[in-house]
């Protein structure tokens, strides 16, 4: 275990990211409701989570799915931005069902305030270098082998009841994602239903930097990664090379002491599993430590998929604080949408996310069918069979950039969607991978989101 300790404290960048800026007061709420029965998988996980966002009496509902690693409150602090912009409108964020899975008991402690700083860190990682420390977080034990299950037929079948559960208000539905949630967007609207696609009965799908070409991976590869996957001694995915659940220890503890105790000395920068790679060139402050981390400009290029435009190191101050300078997120909103501040037993990180998820999106290939399908069970066939009616909007950004919205020109181009009906917006030049979702008070997402759900609304 202590050997690893290296890998695991990249984990603090993994999914971290930070900050939080004051939004008005928007109805928040939470609620899980009965899922899919997935082969082998004990009941008390058959269930998915909704975080909704937004007035109880809005009847049109867009339902967003996190990406790889990533979990419910993400979407917190943008969907409030919607809402307060987009009348009529609530926005519903999927936890999956992993994050059963996960132990949140001192977090809730901080997050209530009743546990400090220090009693977080040992609980989750001090442990792992400190074997003085009796009372800390255990592993998963016992038999997991349910897990190797919850792929994308899993995922669209718990995805199928939150949809059917946002048509019972009576307005508009439409789905969307980011990056791998994009994948579950495609999936979802293409997947057949009895002869019919998910699609039918929306009106609209969003694709934040993320999406499913036509091109599948060959059956051959779906075999080999779904034979590893059988091998392997963990169903779990290994995110930039972090193992499960360092991910999430690191991001919702890193991201929670950056809110909490933004000024403090970083108790991360002294630790002996952080890598020097994420280490200032000075002692910094929580906040300092974090965004040093995690920013594009001094984050590590392995893990673009966790960063945003933060700011900057502030050049004076010991310990090291940060500055906006150059920011497109403000870095304690991003710390709000990874920690789940004020939000009991949630948080922005999936702490165990399903290999099986990330293999299937491989043969969703825009819907059409293929070989890979049949050997990964996925039934994704309606790819020419969407209404022309439906309006897609694609955000393309660093990660994804013109290839998100070359997939979305090819979705509707199958099923003759007419171009009226598309909203492509290209910013891989200027946004990361995660600032479409947590840029503000200027955001070019949200800017385009806004008139794209008016439209659907009508």
């Amino acid at each position: 275990m202590r050997t690893k300790i290296s890998i695991f404290a990249t984990a603090v960048l993994a999914c971290a990211s930070l900050a939080a800026t004051a939004t008005a007061k928007v109805q928040v709420s939470f609620e899980r409701i009965p899922g899919y029965k997935s082969p082998g998988t004990p009941a008390k996980y058959n269930k998915v989570g909704i975080l909704k966002v937004g007035s109880r009496k809005a009847r049109n509902v867009i339902v967003l799915n996190p990406g790889t690693s990533a979990s419910a409150s993400y979407f917190v602090p943008l969907a409030k931005d919607v809402v307060s912009r987009a009348k009529g409108w609530q926005v519903w964020s999927v936890e999956r069902r992993e994050n059963l899975l996960e132990d949140h008991s001192v977090f809730n402690r901080a997050k209530a305030g009743k546990a400090t700083e220090k009693q977080v860190f040992d609980y989750y990682l001090g442990w792992v270098t400190d074997p003085s420390i009796a009372n800390h977080f255990e592993f998963l034990t016992g038999d997991l082998s349910y897990a190797r299950q919850w792929g994308m037929n899993t995922e669209i079948e718990d995805l199928r009841r939150v949809v059917k559960h946002a048509e019972r208000r009576g307005g508009k539905v439409v789905v969307g994602g980011h990056s791998l949630g994009g994948s579950i967007t495609t999936a979802y609207a293409t997947w057949d239903f009895k002869g019919k696609p998910g699609a039918k009965g929306l009106s609209g799908l969003v694709f934040i930097d993320g999406g499913s070409s036509p091109a599948p991976i060959t059956p051959g590869e779906a075999t080999e990664r779904l034979d590893a996957l059988n091998a392997s001694s963990t169903p779990w995915l290994t995110f930039g090379g972090i193992p499960a659940p360092f991910a999430g220890l690191f991001n919702t503890a890193g991201a929670l002491g950056a809110l909490q105790y933004p000024d403090r000395p970083s108790l991360a920068y002294p630790w002996p599993g952080l890598p020097a790679n994420l280490k200032p060139p000075v002692a910094p402050t929580n906040l300092g430590q974090y965004g040093y981390a995690l920013d594009t400009e001094t984050s590590p290029a392995g893990l673009v998929a966790a960063q945003a435009h933060l700011g900057r190191l502030a050049p004076s101050g010991d310990p090291r604080g940060w500055e906006r300078a150059g920011e497109l997120t403000p870095i304690r909103r991003y710390a709000t949408m990874f920690s789940g501040l004020g939000l009991r037993s949630l948080d922005g990180t999936a702490w165990y996310h399903p290999q099986r998820l990330t293999i299937d999106s491989g043969a969703v290939a825009a819907g059409n069918a293929n070989p890979a399908q049949q050997v990964l069970d996925v039934h994704a066939t309606h790819g020419d069979d969407l209404s022309r009616k439906l309006k897609i909007y694609a955000f393309g950004a660093s990660l994804g950039g013109t290839r998100v919205l070359d997939a979305a020109r090819a979705l509707a181009s199958q099923s003759g969607i007419p171009k009226r009906n598309l909203k492509l917006v290209d910013r891989h030049t200027t946004y990361s991978h995660n600032d479409p979702n947590s840029a503000s008070p200027k955001n070019d997402f949200v800017k385009y989101l806004i008139p794209f759900l008016k439209r659907v609304g009508r």
